[in-house]
């Protein structure tokens, strides 16, 4: 088996390519700069840039499916122009792909995009499920939704279109759970606003495993891509600051303050979505993480 990814040398990228390799699974990856290209037995690089249209269609040859992850990071200041470049970035790499495709002799059979849990409305008491009917309610809705819809022309290629939402990624190799242990362990650790709002998180490891529980078992649809327990912001600090040993004395941070500091983005500190996982998990997927403390004790 061959897989095409892009995003391969971000955070879940590289772990799905470790995870390929491991299991003789041959990699081809895309990526916008050429001093990033490889090549060896299993593993070789192409290079494509979706802003010029421009993409080296060798990267197709051979390949079964296509595990598309590329789009501009969110954790960066949201001005007007790189608000446009995260939607853009999203659009454009997707369209490249479909249309690079289309009148072309492949073996592709399916593709499984990167989507998120934005997608789903801010709400401390709705339990979303992937049958939640999708209306554009803020920026990342709206970012995320034009995503999955422009990963959908993939379909129309005779392709199965497999799609994760994906939750709050915790890792130590980077994401946010690095930035939302600095301050506990220094001692100025605190929740966000009410600290009622939900997060729903997921371990990198298992993430990682759902994309290829989703390819080795050629499933179609939206999946959620977080565990089966989410906690609430108050309640993540907490764990935090019990695995790191470090006391919370601090009140809330209000969320006036935090828009002082981050702009727009600071959302991402204050949106609630509470999430299931009974979709993936009724396939037969199983959790390595299902609880937060575990999850963070591997970690930190």
């Amino acid at each position: 088996m061959k897989v095409l990814i892009t995003g391969a040398t971000g955070l879940i990228g590289q772990e799905l390519v470790k995870l390929c390799l491991k299991k003789n699974i041959a990699v081809h990856y895309l990526t916008t700069s050429k001093s990033k290209l490889e090549v060896s037995e299993n593993y070789k690089g192409f290079y494509w840039n979706p802003e010029k249209e421009a993409i080296d269609k060798a990267c197709f040859n051979g390949v079964d499916a296509i595990i598309h992850l590329a789009g501009a990071t969110i954790s960066k200041r949201w001005t007007t122009s790189y608000k446009k470049v995260i939607l853009s970035s999203r659009r454009d790499s997707t369209r490249l792909l479909v249309n690079s495709l289309k009148g072309e002799t492949h073996h592709i059979k399916q593709v499984i995009s990167a989507s998120a849990i934005g997608i789903y409305p801010d709400s401390l008491i709705n339990y979303y499920d992937e049958s939640f009917k999708i209306t554009k309610t803020s920026f990342l809705s709206e970012v995320a939704k034009v995503w999955e819809d422009e990963v959908d022309a993939f379909s129309k290629l005779d392709i199965l279109v497999s799609k994760i939402r994906i939750g709050l990624v915790l890792s130590n190799k980077g994401g946010a759970l690095q930035e939302m242990v600095k301050p506990v362990k220094f001692g100025v650790g605190a929740a966000f606003g009410s600290g009622k709002q939900w997060q729903s998180w997921i371990h990198l490891d298992d993430l990682s495993q759902m994309f290829m529980h989703v390819l080795t078992h050629q499933l179609p649809g939206v999946y959620n891509g977080v565990a089966l327990n989410p906690v609430t912001n108050n309640e993540l600090v907490k764990v935090i600051a019990s695995v790191t040993h470090k006391p919370l004395f601090l009140p809330n941070i209000p969320q006036f303050v935090m828009k002082l500091i981050l702009g727009d983005m600071h959302v991402l500190l204050f949106e609630s979505q509470r999430v299931s996982s009974k979709k993936i998990e009724d396939t037969g997927f199983y959790f390595q993480y299902h609880h937060l403390q575990p999850a963070l004790e591997d970690l930190l």
